[in-house]
């Protein structure tokens, strides 16, 4: 121990005053560094963790919110076309523009009636809310229906596809006024009253009109889909797809602005 001893402090002596060692420093760094490289693995493999794994819980609340960022922005895209036809209306009478919002809720929906000729939904939006009776509800393509009963923490929505509910509609093209009304079938409402002579035809899309003050104007309802016209009847039947996913979307908005609160006889009344 004593040689080993004095052999290293000669080494010690020798590096310090001169470079004779240095061919050997170079040849220890380069012999030592994977050990280096080893030590170093769970430091690297931490801080790749901390970048590159999420947990489950986050993601599910990432997905949640980037998704409901998406319906709000396409409830309020739903108004373009009509916003656009409006803007060019104003420009040619007033050489003006007007912009309308509305203010939307997100809400959910929890349960689906299960009478098959009842076309009701339970939203997770009640008084505690501000929900209230007659409030128009949304997709992400149209208008859904209204709510007719409101609870503390939910409420039930009238779709616009039930035999009782009708709304007062027009068409893009031509600001044509009609009434849409439900006849029990998801994929399918139609209008009342259209005459033969009247401008309508395949393809045009229907709006909501605003009258009533029930719902707000131009939020898209359906588009019609066929013409029929039976011999001795004096009125064509239109039949008119929705443009909501009425039985298939899960995420729904609330309209606040532009509305009016009704008393609930009123809300079942149709319009």
């Amino acid at each position: 121990m004593l040689v080993l001893a004095i052999f290293a402090l000669l080494l010690i002596i020798l590096d310090s005053f001169t470079s004779w060692l240095k061919p050997a420093h170079n040849w220890l760094e380069n012999a030592s560094w994977p050990f280096y490289w080893v030590t170093d693995i769970p430091v690297r493999f931490k801080e790749w963790s901390d970048d590159s794994l999420t947990g489950r819980s986050e993601l599910a609340a990432e997905k949640e919110r980037l998704a409901t960022e998406v319906l709000v922005y396409q409830g309020q895209l739903q108004r373009m076309a009509e916003l656009t036809a409006e803007n060019l209306r104003l420009r040619n009478l007033l050489n003006a523009t007007e912009l309308l919002s509305d203010n939307v809720l997100v809400t959910q929906l929890i349960g689906v009636s299960p009478d098959p000729l009842s076309h009701l939904i339970s939203i997770n939006r009640g008084v505690d809310d501000q929900v209230f009776i007659g409030q128009p509800v949304i997709d992400s393509y149209g208008l859904m229906g209204q709510v007719i009963e409101v609870f503390d923490s939910h409420s039930r929505v009238l779709l616009i596809t039930d035999s009782r509910h009708a709304l007062p509609v027009k068409v893009a093209r031509n600001g044509l006024r009609a009434i849409a009304e439900g006849i029990g079938n998801y994929h399918q409402i139609t209008l009342r009253h259209i005459s033969p002579t009247q401008d309508i035809v395949v393809g045009d899309n229907l709006v909501s009109s605003g009258l009533g003050g029930r719902f707000p104007e131009g939020y898209p309802v359906g588009t019609v889909t066929e013409l029929k016209q039976d011999a001795g009847k004096n009125f064509v039947e239109v039949i008119i797809e929705p443009a909501a996913k009425v039985d298939r979307s899960r995420h729904l908005l609330l309209v606040f602005s532009g509305v009016i609160e009704l008393d609930p006889g009123e809300a079942l009344s149709g319009h």
